[in-house]
């Protein structure tokens, strides 16, 4: 543990009037969870961690051995500015861990530790930038069709924008946390918005995401307003994203960099996004891990459902954005598939995993496919040899489970767990009766 940021926190929680700290870890389908602690055991947390019944939370410990330990990242704190400002409160990401002190295998973030640390051990630093979707609604009403709150579309703005201004106050939240933004936009759909984070390491990123689904809803809900991250809330609107762009460095030199290439894209480059193409069929489970996300992977609503790749070509799975003025340092991929209600921590693991895997073995990069993908028929995306992602979680279940890559980079644990949980979640989609049935069936039959 860095000792001056521990003495900092320390500090911080005294001057500050912290009346309360939370301590946040996820479950393994990426639910936000914490613990509460007062500022005087904030020390021996730091030190120690703190127990807590690790069989209360899905996925995690079973009944006989549940009891695990919560141990403080110093280098997460941020105060809360949503907190009451009499009662300031902050916040610490923490590392789950066996009593024994060694990493617990059910915690989602040391999964990601485990694969960052894999890549840095070869020299490699790997860095994220999601552009993240999501929706505004009016409040809910049961049993009713959910209704956006604007009818704008892409990048409209008008002079009472209420959009607008929960735009503005989330990045401006984001931003007090430390978490800095890159553009912010009206989307496509009616209601439909869009937040992009500038890159960092994908850790830190993992832990900006968690922060930034809460931080939306919070500012969303104190203006009575429902923000959510569902991939298709609504028939016939687009679907909500997470489209992620990444790239490796070695050192301050981008990896995925080669001025002699005629793409810029160096043989690292290439084989990582092999590795993402060959493995895409198999870490689509965890990229889009609800029934709703495949009512978003269809063709003609702008998700990418192509295994393939081209250079600003959004009718694939892989884009190669053309860099500003051939900047080296900008030189990434962006990986289109993934949506927002994903666990981070796990997905950028199976991302890294993945392009890692391509880069070890050397895998071929096939050709550009540069067509619109959407309008190309079956026969031609077959005989080009262009494979299509999952088309529900069953078949994505399925293809997981036969999965070497996605078992090992997720440990036995999480991934016999995850499997179990998401195949309760298919067989209660199976049994359920939809409106488009009755009104479909109903009458005729």
């Amino acid at each position: 543990m860095n000792e001056q940021q521990r003495d900092y926190v320390l500090r911080s929680v005294e001057e500050r009037g912290v009346r309360l700290i939370r301590l946040w870890f996820t479950d393994v389908l990426g639910n936000l969870k914490s613990l509460a602690i007062s500022p005087p055991e904030l020390d021996n947390a730091l030190n120690d961690g703190m127990t807590f019944d690790g069989s209360s939370i899905d996925g995690f410990s079973r009944v006989q051995e549940s009891d695990v330990l919560a141990i403080p990242d110093p280098d997460t704190y941020e105060l809360l500015p949503w907190a009451d400002g009499s009662a300031p409160e902050a916040r610490i990401f923490c590392d789950i861990h066996h009593l024994d002190g060694t990493p617990f295998e059910g915690d989602p973030r040391q999964v990601l530790r485990r694969h960052v640390k894999a890549a840095h051990d070869a020299g490699l630093t790997f860095y994220l930038a999601p552009d993240i979707e999501y929706f505004y609604f009016k409040p809910l009403i049961a049993d009713a069709e959910p209704v956006p709150i604007d009818d704008g579309g892409f990048f409209d703005h008008t002079v009472n924008d209420v959009t607008g201004e929960l735009r503005k106050n989330t990045i401006r939240t984001l931003e007090t946390m430390g978490i800095p933004v890159e553009y912010s936009f009206h989307e496509d759909a009616p209601g439909q918005q869009e937040i992009d984070l500038r890159h960092t390491d994908a850790l830190t990123m993992a832990d900006s995401v968690m922060t930034f689904r809460l931080a939306v809803r919070e500012i969303a809900a104190r203006n009575d307003v429902h923000a959510t991250f569902m991939p298709k809330p609504a028939e016939g609107l687009q679907g909500s994203g997470m489209h992620v762009h990444m790239s490796l460095f070695r050192g301050d030199d981008n990896a995925f960099y080669e001025e002699s290439d005629d793409y810029d894209l160096s043989p690292t480059a290439k084989s990582f996004m092999a590795g993402l193409l060959r493995h895409a069929r198999e870490i689509t489970a965890v990229t889009n891990q609800t029934v709703n996300s495949y009512k978003r992977l269809v063709p003609n609503f702008e998700a990418p459902v192509h295994i393939s790749w081209a250079r600003n070509n959004r009718s694939g799975l892989i884009r190669v954005p053309i860099a500003k003025q051939s900047n080296p340092l900008a030189t990434r991929i962006e990986y289109r598939s993934p949506d927002p209600a994903c666990n981070p921590y796990l997905a950028f693991s199976l991302m890294l995993a993945a392009g890692m895997k391509g880069i070890e073995e050397s895998y071929e990069l096939p050709d550009e496919a540069d067509a619109n993908l959407f309008e190309t028929d079956d026969a031609e995306l077959a005989e080009l040899g262009i494979e299509q992602l999952p088309h529900s979680l069953y078949d994505a279940l399925e293809i997981m489970e036969s999965s070497t890559l996605v078992r090992e980079a997720l440990g036995e644990h999480i991934f016999e767990w995850f499997l179990r949980n998401k195949r309760r979640e298919w067989q209660g989609y199976k049994t359920q009766v939809t409106p488009f049935e009755r009104d479909r069936y109903l009458r005729s039959l």
